[in-house]
C-alpha cells in the first residue's frame, strides 16, 4: 500500500537532505520510494517552477503565484504522484499544499477561501504524514542555497515575510496534530533523520 509523506518548512530547513535520508532508509527496507518536490516533479510542473522561483520577488502577486502553483500541482499529481501511489509506492514530496497556505495565504495575504476552492478543484490528495521542519528564520535564510542556483525569489521576500511563513507552519501543525509532526531542524542532519523516522514508523 502506498504512503504519501510531505516535508514542509521555511527556507533552508533541510527538507531536501531529509528527503534523501528517508528515501534511502525506506528503500533499504524494500519499499519502492518516489522522492519528488514542488513546484516541479513532472515536465509541465518543472517548466512552471522556473516562473515561480526565479526573477524579482514582486514578479507575481499572491493570487498569481497560487494559480501557477495550482497548475504545477495538478500536473504533478496527474503525471507523478497519483500513478506512484496507485502502484503501491511511497511518495516523499518536498513541499505541497501547506506551503501554499503558509507562503501565499499567511505571508502573502491571499484569501484562504480561494486556496480552499482550488484544492477542491484539484482534488489534492491528503498526505498520510506531514513533517514540519522548524528552524529560526535567520538561520534558515543563512543556510539556504537557492541563490546560488538562481532560485532565490522567495528568499528575497524579507525576514518579516518568512516569520509569517514559519508561524503559519506551526499553526497548521497545531490545527492538525494527527497528520503533522514538528521536527527540530536545528539538530544535526542525523538527528533530524532519526526524529523523522520515529514518526514515519507509525505508518509501517
Amino acid at each position: 500500500m502506498g504512503r504519501f509523506i510531505t516535508l514542509e518548512g521555511g527556507e533552508g530547513v533541510g527538507k531536501s537532505t531529509l528527503a534523501r535520508g528517508l528515501a534511502a532508509t525506506l528503500r533499504a527496507r524494500g519499499f519502492e520510494v518516489l522522492a519528488t518536490r514542488e513546484p516541479g516533479g513532472a515536465p509541465g510542473a518543472d517548466a512552471i517552477r522556473a516562473l515561480l522561483v526565479q526573477g524579482e520577488p514582486g514578479r507575481w502577486d499572491a493570487l498569481e503565484e497560487t494559480l501557477l502553483f495550482a497548475a504545477a500541482r495538478l500536473n504533478h499529481l496527474r503525471e507523478t504522484i497519483r500513478p506512484a501511489l496507485a502502484r503501491g509506492a511511497w511518495v516523499i514530496c518536498d513541499r505541497y499544499t501547506d506551503s501554499t497556505r503558509a507562503y501565499q495565504v499567511a505571508a502573502g495575504g491571499l484569501d484562504a477561501a480561494k486556496l480552499d476552492a482550488l484544492n477542491a478543484i484539484l482534488r489534492a490528495e491528503r498526505p498520510d504524514l506531514t513533517l514540519v521542519l522548524d528552524l529560526d528564520v535567520g538561520e534558515g535564510l543563512a543556510r539556504s542555497r537557492g541563490g546560488s542556483a538562481g532560485e532565490d525569489r522567495f528568499e528575497r521576500k524579507g525576514a518579516d515575510f518568512h516569520a509569517r511563513v514559519r508561524a503559519e507552519f506551526l499553526a497548521i501543525a497545531a490545527r492538525e496534530p494527527g497528520r503533522c509532526k514538528i521536527v527540530n531542524a536545528a539538530q544535526a542532519p542525523e538527528a533530524v533523520l532519526a526524529q523523522a523516522l520515529a514518526f514515519v514508523e507509525t505508518l509501517l
